[in-house]
């Protein structure tokens, strides 16, 4: 019997191929092939490939073609176009050849690939052909489209975090069950011409599992083909899956269990059998489905154009290489002798890379570091007046203490008084929100006071307006914010242990500094640079913050580790630990602003008057590296080089309507672990991450297995973010910031409706007429023996996955100039690129 044909009654048969285990292992084998989603509040950087990273760059890309038909390379027209420009020479087209694995189905030489150029068309992957794909199909209307949105539609209310006046009536249920109740009875189906779909949902098995396994038997899909086809099924509400992957992910850094995800690809099936028992006994249907279903039963052949376009990707890698480690090579240079007025810890951002080149051609006297921007501080940080904070620490882990904001000089009841205000004020915002946007006042709202935001309106069209008040500070009187600082005194705020004892001070201290390869030499002052970003009217302004604090400023970061450094007792403890920190070394925590590129350095009232001089000297620096790292941003942006470029800048920050306040991360393109003084005289375009570390200070290699295992997975998830939203935006990234509308206030629209967009929208990736990111995997350079890098790669299935399926490309630099080493993967490693 035909599937579509199968009676209600007889759902909890299963499929002959498919026993009930093998239909929920091969569900979860689909839902861990999904990358997290963070919501727009911390929308840090992730790669979009996370869960195929178990197979090789092509066979991912011909994964990815058949569940989504997404593309993971550039259109062939692409790399012609960079062949005719000498972008791409013969010898990088040798060299990629050369490097194809044995069995591929990319040409052998450069005459069969020329022939290919020539002959090969560049098609747009398409999708395998889901049930609701093969409806569509044979009635000519778009299923697949309308199962879409209303799954967003249902996902937009049941995942919404406070946007929604109105919140689901449902949602103490688990979503599986969330769904079933409003589908049935939702008339909209019936509606668009679905007949009698509520009552098929009604049918429907009354929990995820069962409906997995019920609708596997209706769809009669075979155990081979499972996994791929609900992974399909998920791509096609890609988006709102990489949201539930996300709450999964944070469940599991507090070991405990979430089946968000599966329960929405129930949700998703359900779709599926529903739509399909709507069509029974349609001829057209039923064969449509017949032909998309046989292909999950069958094994994929090999894609001789994936291999193709995997060798061109890697040929255009290869160009971009070659001089990027040339320049490598050449000898270093280090800082001039003596002891550093100021040491400048920096983020290992790219976009550090520019300031702290600025900073080190003004003033010699000056020696940067770069370490992730954390500065080994897991700490939860809760404002004000607030009950929650944020995870200011890299995603991969979770915040091991928690710190409340405090007032400086302010006994406690003063400080439980200005809590209390804003409290007050908050729920007096939220209030005020409600009246304007409820169905019930809004339209009085408008006739009443509607005409009073006239003038408002004009002044931000007009670029007059006042910059919007930042969430940090809002509700707070404009006194106050001055004498706002982390507190790590140990004490119990609301009922919650917040600040740092003595031991933990002293392990997080010892941490960094070992980190950050500083265990002597200290400077008379010692800086920590987080940083942050300046836009208004950004959904994803969070993503231009620091990603190492969890998509948030650094400042709050930066000032704990200063402080906790500055602390006597900490200093006493850290010398019976081989650290000594000379009693003039002061700690001082600064935010450096990516989108003016001012640098505040906070608690200048807490420094010893003996370091006033420092600090002047310091100031002058700072603003003299400012004006010069504008000057190159200008250049990017495509600002004229003059003397208000300062101003240009800060403008397009309070701009509501600048679609690129900054860069961000755009031209991300390598990873370098390495002493300062290797890239010191190097202009690296603010395309590297700069990490530093010094192998003979890292006693086993601990510090490279951390930075290997952490930090530089990070630097790889946000080079594959930027290089997926460019290769396919329409899959990968989240489309035109015009279009887009704030959904649940966790994700963004392109338009009224679809698929929770994820990835970067296009502006961040291209000015109108150029592309300000290229599409390159990133390559890594570690300054340290082959032999401690292939022990910690073979330690470590993550990292090992990442550089042995051409993820990303491994260099190793020698402690002097020279070639560099080229790891080949499976712990082999050759001379050169």
């Amino acid at each position: 019997m035909n599937a579509i044909a199968l009676e209600l009654h007889d759902t909890d048969a299963p499929a002959p191929e498919s026993e009930p285990c093998a239909v929920l292992d091969a569900a979860a084998q689909a839902c861990q092939r999904i990358a997290p989603l963070w919501p727009l509040t911390q929308f840090v950087a992730v790669n979009p490939f996370l869960g195929l990273t178990d197979r090789t760059f092509t066979d991912a890309a011909g994964l990815m073609a058949r569940v989504a038909g997404a593309r993971m390379t550039m259109p062939r027209a692409f790399y012609r176009e960079a062949i005719a420009a000498g972008r791409i020479s013969e010898q990088d087209l040798a060299l990629a050849l050369r490097r194809m694995p044995r069995g591929s189905d990319a040409p052998r030489d450069l005459e069969a690939l020329d022939r290919a150029l020539r002959d090969a068309p560049s098609p747009a992957p398409v999708a395998w052909a889901s049930a609701v794909d093969a409806v569509s199909e044979a009635t000519g209307r778009d299923w697949a489209g309308f199962a879409c949105e209303r799954v967003s539609s249902w996902a937009a209310g049941y995942f919404d975090e406070g946007q929604a006046l109105w919140p689901s009536p449902s949602r103490h249920l688990g979503p599986y069950a969330s769904w079933l109740q409003e589908a049935g009875v939702d008339r909209t189906p019936q509606i668009m011409g679905l007949a009698r779909f509520h009552r098929i949902v009604r049918a429907l098995p009354a929990t995820a599992e069962a409906m997995i396994r019920s609708g596997i038997a209706r769809l009669g899909i075979g155990k081979p083909g499972l996994a791929t086809y609900f992974h399909r099924l998920l791509m096609s509400v890609g988006g709102w899956a990489g949201y539930a992957r996300y709450l999964g992910w944070q469940s599991a850094l507090r070991d405990r269990g979430d089946n968000t995800l599966l329960e929405l690809l129930a949700v998703r099936l359900a779709w599926e059998v529903a739509i399909l028992e709507v069509f029974a006994g349609d001829r057209a249907v039923a064969a449509a489905w017949t032909r998309a279903r046989e292909r999950f039963h069958l094994a994929p052949a090999d894609e001789a154009g994936m291999a193709l376009d995997a060798l061109l990707q890697e040929a255009y890698e290869i160009g971009w290489q070659r001089p990027f480690i040339a320049r490598l090579a050449q000898p270093g240079s280090p800082r001039p002798a003596g002891r550093s007025v100021v040491q400048a810890a920096f983020c290992i951002d790219v976009r550090s890379e520019v300031f702290r080149r600025a900073l080190e051609s003004v003033a010699d006297e000056v020696e940067t570091l770069g370490f992730a921007g954390f500065f080994g501080m897991p700490i939860e940080y809760v404002p004000l007046g607030r009950t929650r904070g944020g995870a200011r620490c890299p995603v991969l882990m979770a915040p091991a203490l928690t710190v409340h904001q405090g007032v400086k000089q302010a006994p406690p009841e003063e400080r439980l008084a200005i809590a209390s205000l804003r409290r007050l004020r908050l729920r007096v915002g939220a209030a005020w929100r409600w009246f304007k946007l409820a169905a019930v006042s809004s339209f009085s709202f408008v006739e009443s006071m509607g005409w009073l935001y006239a003038a408002k309106l004009a002044a931000h069209a007009l670029g007059l307006g006042r910059p919007e008040t930042h969430p940090a500070i809002r509700g707070l009187d404009a006194g106050v914010v001055p004498r706002l600082a982390p507190d790590i005194a140990p004490q119990s705020i609301d009922g919650q242990a917040s600040g740092l004892d003595l031991a933990a001070r002293v392990r997080l201290a010892e941490g960094a500094l070992r980190a950050m390869s500083l265990r002597g030499g200290f400077a008379r002052l010692v800086m920590f640079v987080g940083h942050g970003a300046s836009s208004v009217n950004n959904p994803h302004a969070s993503g231009l913050d620091c990603g190492a604090c969890g998509g948030h400023p650094g400042e709050a970061n930066a000032r704990v580790a200063a402080a906790v450094l500055n602390d006597p007792r900490v200093r006493r403890e850290l010398i019976h630990r081989g650290i000594a920190i000379p009693p003039d070394t002061w700690f001082v925590g600064a935010l450096h602003d990516t989108t003016t590129d001012q640098v505040t350095v906070f608690d200048q009232d807490e420094m010893p008057a003996s370091h006033a001089g420092e600090l002047a000297r310091l100031q002058g620096w700072l603003a003299a590296a400012g004006e010069r790292t504008r000057l190159e941003r200008a250049a990017a942006l495509g600002l004229p080089q003059t003397r208000d470029v300062a101003a240009r800048l800060a403008a397009r920050g309070a701009d509501w309507s600048q679609v690129r306040p900054e860069l961000g991360l755009a031209g991300c393109a390598a990873y370098v672990i390495a002493p300062r003084s290797r890239t010191r005289s190097l202009d690296l375009g603010g395309r590297a991450f700069l990490n530093s570390y010094d192998w003979r200070q890292d006693e086993g290699f601990a510090v490279l297995e951390s930075i290997m295992t952490a930090p530089m997975v990070v630097g790889a998830w946000i080079n594959l973010q930027y290089y997926g939203s460019v290769v396919d935006n329409r899959m990968f990234g989240c489309g035109n910031k015009v279009l887009h509308n704030v959904v649940g206030r966790l994700g963004v629209l392109e338009g009224n409706g679809g698929d929770l967009r994820s990835g970067l929208p296009w502006q961040s990736l291209h000015d109108g007429e150029r592309l300000l990111h290229e599409p390159l995997r990133m390559s890594i350079v570690i300054a340290a023996p082959l032999e401690a890098i292939n022990a910690i790669i073979a330690r470590h299935e993550p990292v090992r996955q990442l550089v042995d399926h051409g993820w990303v490309h491994l260099f190793a630099m020698g402690d002097g100039p020279g070639p560099l080493q080229r790891y080949c993967g499976r712990l082999q490693w050759e001379t050169g690129t």
